[in-house]
C-alpha cells in the first residue's frame, strides 16, 4: 500500500494531467472573439473528425452533381458592393440586451423566442440587402444561439419581422423536430460552420466542419439536417447535410496561411451542405482584416478534389 502522502500527490498530478483550463469569456460585439469558447459539445457532428471515415459508395456521382470542374469559391471576406462580405454574427450579454419582438413568415416551424437582439444587430449583406438576410446572435450569458432568416427590422429596431427562427443551446446536442426548418434549409445552426477570423488567422486551427452550398439539392436529407429544400427526387444529386472532405493526399503546402488553415479543416472536418446556392460556396463571417487575395486561392481547389463520407440513412419527405 502507498503512503498517504504519495496517494495523495498521484491524485494531484492526475488532475493537474486532466484539468483543462477554462475558457476565457468570450468578447461582446460584431465579430467577437470567443476566446476557445466550444461550439456545441465535443461529440456533436460538426466537430467530428471525418478524415478516416469510409468514402460514401455514390461519392463520384454526388460530386459531379455539383461539378467536378468547378472551384471551391470563398463567399466571405472583406467588403463586396461595399457592403460585409460573408455572414456576419455579434455576440451579446442577454442580461443587458433587452429580448425583441418577432413575427415569422413561417411560424409553424419557428422557435417563438424571445429573442435579445440589439436594435443594430448587423444583417447580412447590410440594411439594404437583398437575398437571406440572416442575422446570427451569440448569448454569452446563457451560451445559447438565435438565428433569424430574410430579417427586416420595424421602425426604432424594438420589433423584427423574419421568414423563420431557431434557437439553439450551445452546450447541447439536441436537434430540431423533423422536418422543421431553421434559418438555414437543412434545419441546421449556421454559426457553428462559418469560417472565422479568430480561428483561420489569430490561432490558425479550426477544429469544426464548416457550412457550404449547391445549387441542386435532392428532396432529402440525412443526419444531423432534419429538413431539405427541394421538389426534386433525383438520387443523383446531393441531401442536406451530405458531408464532402478534400482528399487526404491534395497538397496544401503551396498556400497562404489563412487558406491552409481552411484547406487542413476540410481534411480533418469536412463541410456540411446546408442550403441551396450557388456551387461549392463556402460560409464564412466577414472581417476587416481578411486578405481577400489570400482567400483567393482557395479557388485553385475543384470539386474533383473532394470526396462525399459515407451516408447514413437517407431521410425523404
Amino acid at each position: 500500500m502507498k503512503p498517504a502522502f504519495l496517494v495523495s500527490l498521484t491524485l494531484c498530478a492526475a488532475a493537474v494531467l486532466f484539468a483543462q483550463p477554462p475558457a476565457a469569456t468570450p468578447e461582446l460585439g460584431v465579430g467577437a472573439r470567443l476566446h476557445g469558447r466550444a461550439v456545441l459539445p465535443a461529440d456533436n457532428p460538426w466537430n467530428q473528425d471525418i478524415s478516416r471515415a469510409p468514402v460514401d459508395p455514390d461519392s463520384a456521382t454526388l460530386i459531379a452533381s455539383i461539378g467536378a470542374d468547378k472551384g471551391l469559391h470563398p463567399d466571405f471576406g472583406t467588403t463586396c458592393r461595399g457592403a460585409p462580405l460573408g455572414i456576419p454574427y455579434v455576440v451579446i450579454d442577454s442580461a443587458t440586451t433587452p429580448d425583441a419582438a418577432v413575427t415569422f413568415q413561417y411560424n409553424e416551424e419557428s422557435d417563438p423566442g424571445p429573442y435579445p437582439l440589439p436594435p443594430d444587430a448587423p444583417v447580412e449583406g447590410g440594411a439594404q440587402a437583398g437575398g437571406d438576410r440572416h442575422v446570427i446572435v451569440v448569448d454569452r450569458a446563457k451560451w445559447r444561439l438565435y438565428e433569424l432568416f430574410d430579417v427586416h427590422p420595424d421602425p426604432g429596431g424594438k420589433s423584427w419581422r423574419a421568414g423563420s427562427g431557431a434557437v439553439f443551446d450551445l452546450g447541447s446536442n439536441a436537434l430540431r423536430p423533423a422536418g422543421w426548418t431553421s434559418a438555414d434549409a437543412a434545419g441546421l445552426p449556421i454559426f457553428p460552420g462559418l469560417v472565422r477570423y479568430e480561428e483561420a488567422v489569430e490561432i490558425g486551427v479550426i477544429r469544426h466542419a464548416l457550412r457550404f452550398t449547391c445549387a441542386r439539392t435532392r428532396r432529402a436529407y440525412v443526419a444531423p439536417a432534419r429538413h431539405s429544400a427541394s421538389e426534386n427526387s433525383n438520387p443523383r444529386l446531393p441531401p442536406m447535410a451530405m458531408r464532402v472532405r478534400l482528399r487526404a493526399d491534395f497538397d496544401v503546402s503551396g498556400f497562404p496561411p489563412a487558406a491552409r488553415t481552411i484547406l487542413t479543416a476540410l481534411k480533418t472536418y469536412g463541410m456540411i451542405l446546408a442550403d441551396n446556392g450557388s456551387d461549392w460556396y463556402i460560409s464564412g463571417s466577414p472581417d476587416a482584416r481578411w486578405d481577400d487575395d489570400a482567400l483567393g486561392t482557395l479557388r485553385r481547389v475543384k470539386g474533383s478534389d473532394f470526396e462525399v463520407v459515407k451516408m447514413g440513412p437517407v431521410v425523404t419527405r
